[in-house]
């Protein structure tokens, strides 16, 4: 017997589902990846869920006994993002995809592209003009093509790319099984281009681990977060479990204090040590205010690597502090979580340098560009945007290559350039490229 789970697991405590011994119960599991519209629906998942939560519960149940996806073709706009779940269950290396349910799937009628006027003339992933002409019905039957038609044409179109795909691999972070705090907080992170490998179990083998609020509810946790900076490696922890950890020994690593106010942040700078910072905000864009919690510190003990300032003062984004061997991170999530869109992209792009340092593979994109890595060199972009981007990837190493899996073409490097030791001074040489990705597009590539 096999228990389907749904795609709300930040809520199943209050529920009566349980991923820790009721999943072992049973024969295997089976995972919702359904993240339908991030805009219109109650749940206002976003897309990076149909790949992150079948991770999370594939490490709940590892070696097959998460047995496959589940996606429905409920609340989607455009036919597109039909699609785009159907993929990001594949390209979390689920074995098998259940598509919900019959009366749709088997209804003569057609199917409609929905609301893509705005890249309808693109060369898309999903193409539909090519994927209405390739229904071969039987005579006398209709031959517009329905929901079935365009589950098998988008299936088919990934299938050129994904035998090419190792173990998914991702920034480690860990999210006991029952907790709640900060919720879905890592598939935004996953829409900013930052990929998670979420784990029901510390993930102690890690050089970099982040832990959100939800790291709270194991009893052990600043002991297991002093275990890592002492061996040597370092750990990221969000605002909000820092904020939770207050009074229960967080103090021992850095004296930090979630202070309880808040402040509207609409510049950024940044800039390691002393001295004056340098500018993160997009060029010839007024960045819309963004609400964050207040973060007080100790100047010369931590150091704030990103800072918003308003009117004169300054306020930590991303803060370090150095614990023994290892460095101790403090990322400020905003208030609402989808204000991390809204963040300029190099203040993403710093991020990603401090949390992916050491990462194979890094991008520097607009928001909701995602990021699908793997264990042998290869790796997907993905873009949920409605408008064509070009995302700048980099690779680990100097004298990188990089060629797209199904167009064999091997975009140019860019020229070398010198670390910022400023910036990231962690930072080892690697090579960097521009891709192009389509609106509602992935391009999946190979490093070599």
């Amino acid at each position: 017997m096999i228990i389907k789970y749904p795609n709300w697991y930040e809520h199943f405590q209050g529920l009566g589902y349980d991923l820790d011994v009721e999943a072992r119960r049973f024969d295997a599991i089976y995972t919702g990846t359904e993240t339908r519209d991030p805009q219109i629906t109650d749940q206002l998942l976003q897309q990076y869920e149909s790949y992150l939560v079948f991770r999370y519960y594939d490490n709940i149940r590892p070696h097959g006994g998460n047995r496959g996806g589940w996606v429905d073709t409920f609340s989607t706009r455009y036919i597109d993002r039909y699609a785009e779940q159907l993929w990001d269950t594949l390209f979390a290396k689920a074995p098998e995809i259940t598509l919900f349910n019959w009366s749709p799937l088997a209804s003569p009628e057609a199917v409609a592209p929905g609301e893509r006027d705005a890249w309808s003339r693109e060369a898309t992933s999903f193409n539909w003009e090519e994927m209405s002409h390739s229904l071969k019905a039987p005579k006398g039957v209709p031959s517009a093509p329905g929901w079935a038609r365009a589950a098998g044409y988008s299936l088919e179109q990934v299938d050129a790319v994904l035998g090419r795909l190792g173990r998914p691999i991702g920034v480690a972070s860990y999210k006991p099984v029952s907790s709640s705090g900060e919720e879905f907080l890592h598939d935004y992170l996953g829409n900013i281009g930052i990929p998670i490998e979420l784990a029901p179990e510390f993930p102690k083998e890690a050089s970099l681990v982040l832990l959100t609020e939800a790291a709270r509810h194991d009893p052990d946790i600043v002991a297991k977060i002093k275990g890592q900076l002492t061996a040597g490696k370092n750990v990221v922890v969000t605002s909000g479990l820092l904020h939770a950890l207050q009074g229960k020994g967080i103090e021992d690593i850095a004296e930090l204090e979630y202070t309880g106010r808040k402040v509207t942040i609409h510049d950024f700078l940044n800039g390691y040590g002393a001295g004056n910072g340098t500018s993160l905000n997009d060029a010839g864009h007024d960045n819309p205010g963004i609400l964050f919690p207040e973060i007080r510190f100790y100047t010369n003990d931590s150091w704030a690597l990103i800072r918003g300032v308003s009117n004169a003062h300054g306020f930590p984004i991303l803060l370090m502090n150095r614990y023994s061997r290892g460095i101790f991170y403090v990322l400020n999530i905003p208030d609402n979580s989808g204000d991390l869109y809204n963040l300029p992209q190099p203040v993403t792009r710093v991020i990603k340098s401090y949390l992916q340092a050491d990462f194979p593979v890094r991008i520097d994109a607009p928001a909701q560009v995602s990021l699908f890595a793997y264990d042998n060199g290869t790796f997907v972009i993905q873009s949920f945007r409605p408008e064509a981007v070009q995302v700048s990837v980099s690779i680990a190493g100097a004298n990188g290559k990089l060629r797209n899996i199904v167009s064999n073409e091997m975009p140019a490097a860019e020229p070398q350039s010198a670390p910022d030791r400023r910036a990231a001074p962690q930072a080892a040489p690697r090579t960097s490229f521009k891709v192009r990705i389509p609106a509602h597009s992935y391009a999946a590539f190979a490093t070599e």
